[in-house]
């Protein structure tokens, strides 16, 4: 019996065919049952009687570090009939040739023709299983689950370092004196992050899983050996750029890797695996992050990843198939790199690189009408026009534009590209406020985002089986924004004086819109697409969220940053006001040290600051708000 195949709809009792409806699974017959591509042209972005099939694929992500997940809903799919009529197909997950060979699946029909047809609606699914082992590709149980298990600490090694920098950097910039600098930990690790995903996807079509898989963990570990050795904070940014392109390739691949070997129909069961390695993560890495750097110094934070990312890829290297991946014939590096986007990826990466830095200088450490500023700007503004109309006409692009052009799927990759800017936005700058405006340490603001990221996982790997149940779409989404939306608008009113469980319940409500949302909008956007659309559209989503996560920060940033020189400049006096002001900007553990009058006026300073960047965000969150209230997304069939 072949779970991938397509029935056909029963006939009602007076013989005539049953239309799909809202109450009924979306299948019409008066339409061929194989897939229908999204096209630009299409008028209805997404075709009712696809969804079943395609939501299987849908891939959420959540919490803190955003990485994406792929997951599967069984449920979702309506009954299905099976014939065991043999057929030979071509998978259309990479697989192994001698696999391909002995697949089989046919539509249970009266004629030939219809056979055709059904047998290429369902090479959509992955690659079949054999008798021995639940696994596609020939994986034994036990090798599956070595490399699972590899995949799983590569995971939790991520979400660890994500965390961690949300709660250390402030002792690492005040450490190097360079508090002022601290968007660029995060900026330079999230462009090479969203600049290289592209580029790695399409090799490991083209050159198998292994070899960029394996690459990206060894770039990983040795970068976090420089972050740890670094003495400078340019050689500390620049081994975190490193960092972003080891731990961006490491994540998407090993995603990739586990669709490959797990059969469509029981990827769910070990997405649940995966998210609670994600909440784990997530909150061991906020909790030990300050505490670490508090107690053992912020070097330390980084040293105890290296031997796990050793021990991840001597594993990688011994378990994960060399051919897996491989469609056809392997292609040598440089045919893969023939066909990729080079223009494309090298405007894009221009682009944002100099308008994150136009914006993280100007007005914070250079004046706006400084050349530099201003030629920063300029270069942005050329580049990232000439990006779209590049992208218009290369037959591979890294952003294809027809995805953004048209509703449903342009307002779901926009609102989650405004999602991962006021989660990014939100986590750089909570424990900001933490040390800077309530003066605790870096091990008490990591404390505090220990419950935001268990409840944005949680909510998160919940949000899936809420839409089998609820056979609805738009609701996670939707729900996701307006939390977001009441959450940044709480936190711009954070003051302080209040006990400390109120600081921890007005973090909630932007945790939960981050565990709707994200998996929401990724499991809608893709449902609303062709299987052989898929990696076009995962790396077109990977790569909005990792620009919103970098213009989170930056954005955050620059808000911060130019509005702290105008509250200090009015909040402090005194004959030291210059001197304060120097080493306020420069070290946030400063303020705990300075007379006590002139701390309070630092303290109002960044209180006022960190109200006026949340007042900002909530602003964005309303804007997404408004893209998703409008959009329509079918319900899916009845629930058996």
């Amino acid at each position: 019996m072949v779970p991938w195949a397509r029935s056909k709809p029963s006939p009602s009792p007076d013989g005539q065919p049953v239309r799909g409806d809202e109450r009924t699974p979306l299948l019409r017959v008066d339409e061929p049952s194989t897939p229908l591509p999204i096209t630009p042209q299409d008028d209805n972005a997404i075709p009712p009687n696809e969804f079943d099939l395609l939501l299987s694929r849908s891939l959420p992500t959540s919490g803190p570090f955003l990485e994406p997940e792929s997951t599967v809903n069984p449920l979702l799919r309506g009954p299905r009939r099976y014939s065991t009529a043999s057929k030979t197909r071509r998978s259309s997950l990479a697989s192994r040739t001698d696999c391909e060979a002995g697949a089989a699946a046919v539509v249970d029909s009266g004629s030939d023709s219809d056979s055709d047809r059904d047998s290429d609606a369902v090479s959509l699914s992955g690659s079949s299983t054999t008798a021995s082992t639940p696994f596609l590709n020939g994986i034994s149980r036990s090798r599956f689950w070595f490399i699972f298990g590899e995949i799983m600490l590569t995971y939790f090694i991520a979400c660890f370092d994500g965390t961690i920098m949300a709660s250390s950097h402030p002792v690492i910039t005040s450490y190097f004196h360079s508090s002022n600098s601290a968007s660029w930990l995060s900026t330079a690790f999230l462009l090479t992050s969203s600049a290289f995903q592209p580029l790695l996807g399409r090799l490991s079509d083209s050159i198998g899983r292994k070899p960029p898989y394996v690459a990206t963990m060894v770039i990983f570990a040795v970068a976090t050996t420089w972050c740890t050795l670094a003495q400078s904070m340019t050689s500390f940014i620049l081994a975190r750029a490193l960092c972003g392109l080891g731990a961006g390739g490491m994540m998407t691949l090993g995603s990739i890797i586990i669709s490959d070997l797990v059969p469509i129909e029981n990827r769910g069961a070990y997405q649940s695996y995966i998210n609670m390695i994600y909440g784990v993560g997530s909150a061991l890495g906020a909790a030990l992050g300050g505490a670490m750097a508090d107690h053992l110094g912020w070097r330390m934070v980084f040293a105890v990843q290296i031997l796990p990312l050793i021990i991840c890829c001597i594993i990688a290297v011994v378990a994960v198939p060399n051919d897996l991946g491989l469609a056809g014939k392997r292609e040598t590096f440089v045919e893969a790199l023939r066909a990729f986007d080079f223009k494309g990826s090298i405007l894009l990466t221009t682009s944002i690189t100099f308008f994150v830095l136009g914006l993280s200088l100007g007005g914070n450490i250079l004046p706006w009408s400084h050349p530099l500023v201003v030629a920063s700007l300029v270069i942005f503004s050329v580049c990232f026009p000439v990006f779209l109309y590049v992208e218009s006409y290369v037959s591979r692009p890294i952003m294809p534009l027809y995805l953004i052009r048209r509703s449903p799927r342009m307002n779901l990759i926009f609102s989650n590209f405004f999602a991962a800017l006021l989660s990014n936005a939100i986590l750089f700058n909570i424990p900001l406020f933490f040390q800077a405006v309530l003066l605790t340490t870096a091990t008490a603001s990591g404390l505090r985002l220990v419950l935001p990221s268990l409840v944005s996982s949680g909510v998160g790997a919940a949000t899936g089986f809420l839409i089998t149940y609820t056979r609805r779409l738009k609701w996670p989404p939707v729900s996701g924004a307006v939390c977001l939306f009441v959450g940044t608008l709480v936190l711009a009113f954070l003051r302080r004086g209040w006990p400390s469980w109120v600081y921890l319940f007005c973090l909630v409500p932007s945790s939960i819109g981050q565990g709707f949302q994200f998996p929401g909008s990724f499991m809608a956007v893709l449902a609303a697409s062709d299987q052989r659309e898929q990696a076009v559209v995962t790396s077109t989503l990977i790569l909005w969220r990792s620009l919103g996560m970098v213009l989170g920060v930056a954005s955050s940033s620059l808000v911060v940053q130019n509005a702290l020189v105008g509250y200090l400049d009015e909040y402090v006096q005194g004959p030291e006001k210059d001197e304060v002001i120097r080493k306020v900007r420069e070290s946030v553990e400063s303020i705990v040290k300075l007379p006590e009058l002139y701390r309070e006026q630092v303290v109002l300073s960044y209180e006022a600051a960190l109200r006026t960047t949340f007042l900002c965000c909530t602003v964005i969150a309303f804007l997404s708000v408004c893209l998703l209230v409008p959009i329509k997304l079918p319900r899916l069939g009845t629930r058996k």
